[in-house]
């Protein structure tokens, strides 16, 4: 089970499998490196090195003190690229997994990235008039307390979360080892911090190509952030995938791993 060991002496698993350019994925929040297994197959068909890591208190990784911020979690991302010796990457994030990769390039530009995918995260979770696309009912005013509501998640749109038993049982079938949730609530300060966030800047500032990839009905948003999004930047595009909802790679597995190879092979 490989493993490496961050700057806070933080152990985080991954899987490492494939040859070629690499492409890196990053699950959201509370979603195991697992998560990403119906994809695996057809990167490396594809010619890639398919990684996916398991952020701090995700999956198999450790679950320190310290370390409940995005920053940290970007910290961590560029420590991995670096330990690995990882160059050209194309960097796949889902939900939170983007707002590492948005993080990491804040923090360290786009050094040894040759692309990157967002699935179904908006770069401001917190609407206001300037930016109409953030999380449904949450404002500068409720946000301190928005996500300790047992039903925050739970916005009455979009389309119906897919089975956890048909999901636990593609990831099985594909080589993981199941949709594993082991996340608690000793979390909320991560969660809390990933929604202050405003990551409109760092899209405008890209120097490698992105694209924004939103769930045509999403649980948690307007798939309209897209294409706002990408607007931010020359170097990106924008997808909606139909019969998505917010786990896009999930709903729509092969759809999804197509365009992340497609993506890929336009870059580097």
């Amino acid at each position: 089970m490989p493993r490496f060991v961050t700057s806070d002496n933080t152990a985080l698993h991954y899987y490492d499998e494939g040859t070629g350019r690499p492409v890196v994925l990053i699950a959201g929040y509370g979603a195991p490196a697992d998560s990403w297994a119906m994809q695996w197959a057809t990167l490396r068909a594809a010619g890639h090195r398919v990684i996916s890591l398991d952020r701090r208190w995700h999956g198999q990784s450790d679950r320190p003190a310290g370390g409940q911020r995005i920053a940290r979690h970007g910290k961590d991302l560029h420590e991995f690229l670096t330990r690995l010796d990882l160059d050209d990457v194309t960097a796949v994030g889902a939900s939170m997994g983007a707002s590492t990769i948005w993080s990491c390039v804040s923090l360290f530009g786009c050094e040894r990235l040759a692309g990157i995918v967002t699935l179904d995260q908006t770069p401001r979770m917190v609407s206001g008039p300037d930016w109409p696309y953030g999380f449904h009912g949450l404002t500068a005013e409720n946000l301190g307390a928005f996500f300790l509501r047992p039903d925050a998640v739970e916005t009455g749109r979009g389309r119906a979360w897919p089975d956890p038993a048909a999901v636990d049982a593609g990831i099985r079938r594909a080589g993981g080892r199941g949709m594993s949730r082991l996340i608690t609530g000793d979390t909320y300060p991560l969660l809390f911090d990933h929604a202050c966030q405003d990551w409109r800047d760092v899209v405008a500032g890209l120097t490698v190509p992105a694209l924004i990839v939103a769930g045509a009905d999403s649980q948690f948003w307007s798939s309209e952030h897209a294409g706002a999004t990408a607007v931010l930047s020359p170097l990106a595009r924008a997808t909606v995938v139909p019969e998505a909802g917010h786990t896009v790679h999930l709903d729509r597995p092969e759809a999804v791993a197509r365009l992340i190879a497609g993506f890929a092979a336009t870059t580097g």
